[in-house]
């Protein structure tokens, strides 16, 4: 990844931890764009999901995605055309969807999850470079091609 920014966005439930992340992003020397919500009012996750990537796909850059449970940032995520979004619980996880899949969104849970691994999973998932390697790269232009 050439650009080191991060988009950033939540809902409602991911809100107090989105602050969390955004943190770990400037730590790690990442210039972090808020895209919000900038509150804990009911939000639809779907508008931050498109607002991220949309960001992702203009600056070919990184983005991070927090809900309740990960899954419909994930699924909102990937609707979106060049999106590979992938939602991680440990570094390993993290670290395989860079390797393997050149993931650039990562999607996180708020609810039920230990938040001391927040740390170790975004590390994992934006200091891992994409492997290049040919089996890796086709399986993704198959993705790309799904509709």
């Amino acid at each position: 990844m050439d650009v080191k920014r991060v988009y950033l966005g939540s809902d409602h439930a991911g809100f107090e931890v989105k602050k969390k992340i955004k943190k770990i992003v400037l730590d790690f020397g990442y210039e972090c764009v808020d895209l919000g919500p900038f509150d804990e009012t009911s939000v639809d996750y779907p508008v931050f999901a498109k607002k991220v990537c949309d960001g992702v796909v203009e600056d070919s850059c990184f983005g991070i995605l927090i809900c309740g449970s990960g899954s419909g940032m994930q699924i909102a995520a990937n609707k979106i055309k060049k999106i590979r979004a992938a939602f991680c619980y440990d570094k390993y996880s993290a670290k395989m969807a860079r390797f393997d899949n050149d993931a650039n969104v990562l999607t996180l849970r708020a609810r039920a999850f230990s938040s001391f691994r927040y740390k170790s999973i975004v590390k994992g998932f934006l200091k891992t470079e994409f492997s290049g390697l040919e089996r890796h790269q086709r399986r993704i232009e198959m993705l790309d091609k799904l509709t």
